[in-house]
């Protein structure tokens, strides 16, 4: 993976202030890009995006993806070449709590970002960022194609498959003259250093360990995809460029990790008590929440045939590198400085 193709490239970001946004955001400084971003509010309390001193060297807007006039204006400011769409509701269970603001963000949300894309042709490669909850889960052993059926069960899954729908029909009905390359990317569960996240299983095990206390595990049964932050900010950037140079490229992408990384959320929180140490464990507090599926696989075969793509960083070395980067934190070392080095390190790898 190489970020020099960045170097220069004016990249709009919405959703730049939440942990996979601000991963990028350093990602990209570090490349040369001129970055900028667009979102809410730093999301968590304490959070990444005020930890990695990324702010000064982008231009950051605060506003509402909803807020058509104020996003048009920030994209009609910056004039960028490369737009990556990652601002969501992104918890399942809030998306309960809260399903219209849900829709409002992650649908609406869309339709505003395709539009200023659709109304700026400075524009040449736009990619959304949905999930693996895209698809209709039939709870089969075999990971999900790109051609699957799209019909998420909760409000969160089912708003981004919305968010897929909106985009395949601007991209059918504005984009077919070439101006612009479009793709989604349909990524798993993350885990890294600095999520600070409520209703998250490695920020809620990072806190039990904390206060010294067993980590609580509502569904350790569950299976899911878990990959470190920097796989698919490394694909998302890698799919961005790859399209940028050749619009042949455009699609649709799984990403996620191998099979094997592929885990119970019991067997990550044993990943984390290995890794962690001080006698940390975790126990089975079931609490029969809303519904959320149990198994959940993606087939990224498509990425890796098409750009030779392959994930660097097994589910355990991920979770080496998010203790490693928690207990640097934690000892006061410089937040940005460990973020370089693991930066460094995936990308040598």
């Amino acid at each position: 993976m190489d970020l020099s193709f960045y170097k220069g490239k004016r990249v709009f970001i919405t959703g730049h202030t939440g942990f996979k946004g601000t991963w990028m955001c350093r990602a990209l400084e570090g490349a040369g890009a001129k970055v900028t971003g667009y979102a809410l509010e730093a999301p968590t309390n304490p959070n990444l995006f005020g930890m990695a001193d990324v702010e000064g060297n982008m231009r950051s807007v605060i506003g509402d993806i909803r807020d058509l006039k104020t996003l048009a204006r920030a994209f009609e400011q910056a004039q960028p070449e490369i737009v990556i769409h990652m601002a969501a509701q992104p918890i399942v269970r809030d998306s309960y709590k809260d399903p219209v603001y849900t829709y409002e963000t992650n649908v609406m949300g869309t339709v505003n970002v395709c539009e200023c894309v659709r109304q700026n042709e400075c524009v040449k490669s736009f990619l959304n960022v949905t999930t693996d909850k895209v698809y209709e889960n039939k709870e089969w052993e075999w990971g999900y194609r790109e051609n699957e059926p799209l019909d998420g069960y909760d409000p969160y899954s089912n708003s981004k498959s919305c968010s897929e729908l909106v985009t395949h029909c601007y991209k059918n009905s504005f984009f077919t003259d070439g101006r612009v390359a479009v793709s989604t990317a349909r990524a798993g569960n993350v885990i890294g250093g600095g999520d600070f996240a409520n209703d998250r299983i490695v920020p809620d095990c990072i806190r039990a360990a904390k206060e010294k206390k067993d980590i609580i595990i509502r569904n350790p049964y569950s299976v899911r995809p878990f990959q470190h932050v920097l796989e698919p900010v490394m694909a998302y950037l890698m799919i961005a460029k790859e399209q940028y140079l050749d619009g042949k490229y455009q699609g649709y992408y799984n990403v996620g990790p191998d099979e094997a990384d592929c885990v119970t959320t019991g067997e990550l929180a044993d990943l984390f008590a290995e890794q962690w140490g001080e006698g940390i464990k975790w126990v089975n507090k079931y609490d029969g929440g809303p519904h959320e599926a149990n198994f959940l696989k993606l087939d990224c075969s498509k990425l890796k045939s098409v750009f030779g793509w392959k994930p660097r960083w097994f589910v355990s070395e991920a979770m080496k590198k998010t203790v490693e980067w928690t207990k640097a934190y934690f000892s006061g070392e410089s937040v940005p400085e460990v973020m370089d080095r693991q930066i460094l390190e995936f990308l040598n790898e």
